[in-house]
This record gives structure tokens, sequence and C-alpha cells, in this order.
């Protein structure tokens, strides 16, 4: 009864309140679930035609653009026509932050991201894409099961969410029964106190990073907590590389699924897992595009970096916005049936990947896996100085005595090449800024770093 009042009439209140389109967004979202793929095209190509009118417009920094490139907005029917448009970069939204905005715009909100670079990056939100991201979050939720209502334990670490718990919020997150817990500074005695709350709160859904749920899970067993039994219908993550080991893990302990999804505050929610392990981009929403180094599209199966464009965007657009993420398409179609398009998988950021000496780009799960396969190591994270060397720290204790040498020789197999390998023991390892925590972190910045083999 309770989850029936929060649904239909107090999140509709909360939403209405702050000028937020949100239902409206989600009934149009919900019925494109149904529709099929030449559908979705054609309701995509109409949204795209009216922000890339709207941005020529009403948006200075657009209208500039477009003109340079000698581009018309009737010439930008559909998709495939936006390669006809410059990429923006994170540069291009930093220096022209006030000619990206509409002016017929109302409000517009003031947003941050950019923890885990060390560079913030601020950037403007109307209502209209502020709600309609919370729509594809409540969209994606009922793909599950649960909706706003469904008691919601979250572990989150942006420091919007971690500094802003005033009274109105507080009382808000009770009355739609969410509660907050930092990702933050997850030691022994915080994980302890937040496995006493999931115990005790009947909780329906988690919420948070990867790596900050698959620390609580480690923790738990540590401490031979039984956590099968607590209800939990499914443990959302985001923010982060999801990897299969900490997806095991999770399920194992917590016996309910784990659904995947990708998104930035920068970029939207972009793409999100089914219940038939569909990562579906949300593509009525965002037009997705992979691109290689040289601008031009990847085919399924191979890798490229991740365009986006928020079709929810206009009154500060983000057209064509390169993300500095990589992912790889899927050449299948996935059983539910929905006709959104499939990613095989996220790689996370351009610099989460590795650099073999002789100039081959490697997955970071090739290096995180002869690290996972050593007993008594249960957290990690590495970093590439240059192309010949890496500098690993490490949590907890190899269980074997050549656990060095065998990481070593497994990667210099893998690189082709001789390496130097440092190893770093911690009682912890630091989180980002943002809350987020990387496995593999690549410092090989330039060109000019790939010609510099030494440590």
């Amino acid at each position: 009864m309770y989850r029936w009042l929060v649904w239909n009439i107090l999140f509709r209140l909360h939403e209405r309140a702050k000028g937020h389109d949100t239902f409206r967004f989600l009934r149009e979202m919900e019925a494109a679930d149904s529709f099929s793929e030449s559908e979705l095209a054609k309701l995509q190509a109409r949204k795209l035609q009216e922000l890339i009118e709207y941005a020529y417009a009403h948006v200075p920094y657009f209208q500039q653009r477009m003109r340079e490139a000698d581009v018309q907005p009737s010439e930008i029917r559909d998709a495939k026509d936006l390669s006809r448009l410059p990429l923006m970069r994170k540069a291009d939204v930093r220096q022209n932050r006030a000619s990206l905005r509409s002016d017929i715009a109302g409000k517009l909100a003031s947003f941050t991201t950019g923890g885990s670079t060390g560079e913030p990056l601020i950037f403007d939100l109307a209502k209209r894409r502020v709600a309609s991201r919370v729509a594809c979050r409540m969209r994606t939720s009922r793909w599950w099961g649960v909706m706003v209502g469904d008691p919601e334990l979250a572990i989150w670490g942006s420091p919007v969410e971690a500094t802003r718990q005033d009274s109105i919020r507080h009382v808000r997150d009770i009355l739609l029964r969410s509660r907050f817990l930092s990702a933050f500074e997850l030691n022994a005695p915080t994980m302890s106190r937040y496995l006493d709350v999931l115990e005790r709160g009947n909780y329906r859904q988690l919420f948070g990073y990867p790596s900050a749920i698959y620390l609580l899970c480690l923790h738990a067993r540590k401490e031979g907590r039984k956590l099968r039994g607590l209800g939990l219908k499914v443990v959302f993550v985001t923010g982060e590389v999801l990897f299969p080991y900490q997806r095991e893990l999770i399920i194992d302990t917590l016996n309910c699924p784990v659904a995947n999804g990708y998104g930035a505050r920068d970029s939207a929610l972009i793409a999100h897992e089914c219940p038939q392990g569909g990562l579906h981009v949300l593509s009525d929403a965002v037009i997705l595009e992979l691109i290689d180094a040289q601008g031009r599209p990847v085919a399924p199966g191979e890798p490229g970096e991740i365009v986006i464009t928020d079709l929810y965007s206009h009154e500060a657009p983000f057209i064509r916005y390169a993300t500095g993420d990589v992912a790889v398409w899927a050449a299948r179609r996935c059983p539910c049936g929905r006709a959104l398009p499939l990613l095989e998988r996220v790689e996370g950021r351009s610099n989460d990947s590795i650099v073999a000496p002789d100039g081959r780009i490697i997955n970071s799960l090739a290096v995180i896996y002869p690290l996972r396969e050593i007993e008594g190591i249960e957290q990690f994270r590495v970093c590439q100085k240059a192309l010949d060397c890496f500098h690993v720290q490490v949590v907890g204790r190899p269980a074997v005595a050549d656990a060095e040498n065998r990481i070593r020789r497994n990667w210099e197999q893998l690189l082709r090449a001789p390496l130097q390998v440092t190893f770093e023991y911690l009682s912890e390892l630091p989180v980002e800024r943002s809350g987020k925590f990387r496995h593999v972190v690549s410092e090989l910045a330039s060109a000019t770093d790939l010609l510099q083999p030494r440590c």
C-alpha cells in the first residue's frame, strides 16, 4: 500500500514541485520499449531533427560550429548524418559554457564532474534533461520489477550526494524509503556498520559502485554474515566497469541478480542491462556512436570511443559529445524482445586499457585476471607508468611465495616484452575524489609517452 502511495502520489507531487515532466517522459520511454527497430529509428530521427533545429536557432556555440562545417539543420536527418558535425569534447564544454546556453532557456542548474581525472568539468542542465535522467532510471528499474517506493539502499560517492543531506532532502528520502551511505573510506568498521544497516533495513534494491558493493560482500564473507535471505530483488551497479568476478561474488553473497548500467553526469544514462542479460542502449533518449581514432564508425566486436548526443539536452545541448570511454557493439539481439540496440560491453576510460610496447591495446581484464588468480590478494590497483613499467598496489598478502614473479611472467607473455613491475602492499586503497575506484590506470597521456619505454 505504501509503495502505491509513493508511486502514485508522493513522488509525482515531488517531481511536479520541481517542475519536472518526469512521468510524461516515462510514459514515452516505456511506450518506446515495445517499438520495432524501424519505429525506434523514426522516433530517434524526429527527436534529433528537433534538437538540431533548436540548437541552430538558439545556441550560439552550435550555430557557429554548424556554419563553420557548412551544414544546415535540414541536412541532419538521422543519426548517420551526425558525422558531418564536429565532435564536442570536455575542453569545448569548459571553454564555451556561456555560448552553449540557449538564448531562450529558463533557469539552468550547474553540475560538476571530473573527479576521477582531477580536472573538474562544470556544465549546465535544464529541468528537461534532469527529468529525462530520472525517467530513464525509473524505466530501467521497472524492467527489474522495482520502482520508486521500494526500499532502497544506495552506496554512492558523488560529492553532491555526499554533502547536501539537508533536512528537506532527509525527509524526502524517508518518505521515498531511500537511504544513502557514502562510498568514501570503506574501511572495516564502516563496512561492518553498513552491513548492519543492510541486514536491518528490509531493502528490496541496492544501488552503488561495483567496487563498493563488491568490497562490502567480501567483508560480509570475512565476518561470516549470511545475506542470502535478505529479500533483495536486484543490485543496480553503475559508475565503473563491472568485472565478471565482482558480479559472481555479489550474486553469490546476496542471492539476487546484478543489473549493470552505464552513464555519467555529463552524458546521461546511456545503456542498461535487462533481466535477460542484454546491455541496451536507450536509443530513444540518446544517440550513441562508437568511433575509431580516425572518427569512423566501428563494426560490432571492435572497441570504439563513445560519442553521445543527448536528445533531451536542448537548453544546453550535448551533441556529438566524446566521453573518452570505450565500448563494443554487440552483433546479437536480446531475447527480451526489445529493439533497443545492444552493447557487448563497456570497457571504461580509454586510459583504463594497457598499451603494449609493440603498440597493441590490451583490455584491462587481461591484466587483472593474473592478479585475481593469486589467493590472498584482496584488492589491487595497476598503474602503467611507461610502456614497460608497472606499479601494483595490493591489499592482502599473496598465499604463494613466487606470486610477484608469476604475475610479472604472465604480463611479459601477454605484452611480449620484458617488464619492470614493482609491488606496494597497503592496508587499504584510497578511492578517487568521486568515490569511484579504478583497478587499472594508465599514465601514458600522450604520444610522447609511447616513445619513452623506460621507468
